[in-house]
C-alpha cells in the first residue's frame, strides 16, 4: 500500500487496523516492520495520500477498492488443524464490509488464501448486498522480505484474477490501471479467480521444494565429502534449472512457505488427492529433518553433550534484512539446545528481546538465555558459535578476536554457509558448514 501511494499520487490509500498500538507505530518514526527502504517510502507519502487509521468503518465507506490483507495462519483447532488456513479474519472482514459499505465496492484478496476462498467472500457479500454490487479480485503478493521494496518497484509479475464477466473484467481493468502506473503491462498477468489463488500457493511450494531438495543433497554431501555449494553451482548453470533458491541452509522459515504448503496438502486431501498431498508434505518433512539434523550435529560434535555449555547464537530472524522471526529455524534449534540444558547467548541486530522470549516460550526470569548487544558479547567465553541468520555483518567479524575469548576447543557451526571455513580452521576453530564434508 505504501508503494501504491508512492507511485500513484492521485490515489488516496488508507491502511486500517483495529490494533491502536500498531497504527500508532505506523504513524511514528519507528515503524513496526523493519524492511530496507520502507521508512523513506512511508515518510514520503504519509500525510499526503497515505494514511494509517483505526477508523475502519469510515475507510470502508469512502473506498472504491478494498484490499483484504489480514493474517491467514494455519488452524490450531478443529477440522484441518495443523494444515488448513484459518479464515476467520477474512470472513470477519467480509462481514464488516457488507455491514458498513453504502455503495458498490471492488474487494481485492491480498492475503495468501486457499483456492476458492473468493467464493466464500463473494457469497457473504452478495447475500448481504441489498442492491450493492461487489466484485471480488485475487491479487496475491510475491515479494520477498528483505528485498520487498525492490520487488514492488520492479516486480517479476503482478497477478490479478477475477470473474470473466463484464463486471469482473471491468474490475480487473481498474486494478490493472493502478499497477500500470509503474509496472510494464507485459508484467501484469490476468487470470480467473481460482488460477490466481492457486498460483500463489504453487509458487511458494515450488520455491520451498527447491530449498528442501538442495538441503536433502547437503546431507548426502556431508556423508560423501562432496561440497554442496559446488554441486549447487554445477546444477545451477543448467539453464533448465537455474541458480536461484539452491543455497543449502539450516532450513527455510518465514510466514509463507510452511503455511502455504500445509494448506496445499490439506486442499489435496480435501479433493481426494492423497498421493499429491504426500508429495508436498515431503517438502515440509525434509525441512523439519534439516533443522533436527543441525541440532544433532552440534551435540554430536561437542562430545555428545551441551549441558551447561555456553552456545552463542548469531541471528534469530528467519532471514537477513528483516525482523520477522515467524517459523525461523533459530527457534527450533534453540529449543532443541535448551532441552539439552545448554546456555544460550543470542544476538540479532533487528529482533527485539520480547519477540525472542515469545518465540521460545520463556519469560524474562529464564536464566539459561541471555540477550546480547553484539556478536562479540555473545561469543565471550562460549564453547560454540552458531550462525543461524545470514546477516552480512557476520561475514566481517574479527574471528581471531572471537577465538581468543572462547573456550577451547572452539566450535563454529555455520548454518548458512556464510563463512570461509578454511580460514576459520586456520585460526584454530573446529568449523563446520552445511553440506561440507
Amino acid at each position: 500500500m505504501a508503494m501504491i501511494a508512492h507511485k500513484c499520487a492521485g490515489h488516496q490509500v488508507t491502511v486500517v487496523d483495529i490494533n491502536q498500538s500498531r497504527i500508532d507505530a505506523w504513524n511514528s518514526d519507528k515503524l513496526p516492520v523493519f524492511e530496507p527502504g520502507l521508512d523513506a517510502i512511508v515518510e514520503e507519502a504519509r500525510g499526503r495520500n497515505l494514511f494509517f487509521s483505526t477508523d475502519v468503518d469510515t475507510a470502508i465507506r469512502e473506498a472504491e477498492m478494498i484490499f483484504l490483507s489480514v493474517n491467514t495462519p494455519t488452524k490450531t483447532y478443529g477440522v484441518g488443524a495443523g494444515r488448513a488456513a484459518d479464515l476467520r479474519y477474512i470472513e470477519k472482514c467480509a462481514r464488516k464490509i457488507a455491514e458498513v459499505a453504502e455503495d458498490d465496492k471492488i474487494v481485492v484478496e491480498k492475503s495468501t488464501l486457499p483456492v476458492r476462498t473468493a467464493e466464500s467472500v463473494k457469497r457473504i457479500l452478495e447475500s448481504n448486498s441489498n442492491g450493492r454490487n461487489f466484485q471480488i479480485l485475487s491479487n496475491p503478493e510475491f515479494l520477498a522480505e528483505g528485498t520487498a521494496m525492490a520487488d514492488l518497484e520492479a516486480p517479476d509479475r503482478v497477478l490479478i484474477g477475477g470473474d470473466q464477466t463484464p463486471g469482473g473484467l471491468a474490475a480487473i481493468q481498474k486494478l490493472v490501471d493502478i499497477y500500470a502506473t509503474w509496472v510494464p503491462r507485459a508484467n501484469v498477468i490476468t487470470t480467473n479467480l481460482w488460477s490466481s489463488e492457486l498460483s500463489k500457493l504453487t509458487a511458494n511450494a515450488f520455491l520451498a521444494q527447491r530449498i528442501s531438495s538442495i538441503n536433502a543433497i547437503s546431507a548426502l554431501c556431508e556423508a560423501t565429502e562432496a561440497d554442496v555449494d559446488e554441486v549447487a553451482h554445477a546444477i545451477g548453470t543448467d539453464s533448465r534449472i537455474g541458480p536461484k533458491f539452491l543455497r543449502a541452509s539450516v532450513g527455510f522459515g518465514g510466514s509463507c512457505f510452511q503455511k502455504d504448503i500445509l494448506n496445499l496438502v490439506y486442499l489435496c486431501e480435501h479433493f481426494g488427492l492423497p498421493e499429491v498431498a504426500a508429495y508436498w508434505n515431503g517438502v515440509i518433512e525434509m525441512n523439519d529433518y534439516q533443522k533436527r539434523r543441525f541440532s544433532r550435529r552440534v551435540i554430536s560434535a561437542m562430545f555428545n553433550t551441551v549441558s551447561d555449555k555456553k552456545i552463542a547464537v548469531l541471528g534469530f530472524a528467519f532471514k537477513k534484512d528483516t525482523n520477522d522471526t515467524r517459523e525461523s529455524a533459530a527457534i527450533y534449534i534453540c529449543k532443541d539446545l535448551l532441552e539439552e540444558q545448554a546456555n544460550l547467548a543470542i544476538y540479532d541486530p533487528k529482533v527485539e528481546v520480547a519477540q525472542i522470549q515469545k518465540d521460545l516460550g520463556i519469560d524474562a526470569d529464564f536464566d539459561r538465555v541471555t540477550y546480547c548487544e553484539s556478536a562479540y558479547e555473545a561469543t565471550e567465553g562460549a564453547h560454540a558459535v552458531l550462525i543461524l541468520t545470514e546477516w552480512d555483518a557476520f561475514k566481517t567479524l574479527d574471528f581471531q578476536k572471537i577465538y581468543d575469548h572462547m573456550q577451547l576447543p572452539a566450535f563454529i557451526f555455520d548454518g548458512r554457509n556464510l563463512l570461509d571455513l578454511d580460514a576459520l580452521r586456520a585460526i584454530g576453530f573446529e568449523a563446520r558448514g552445511i553440506g561440507k564434508g
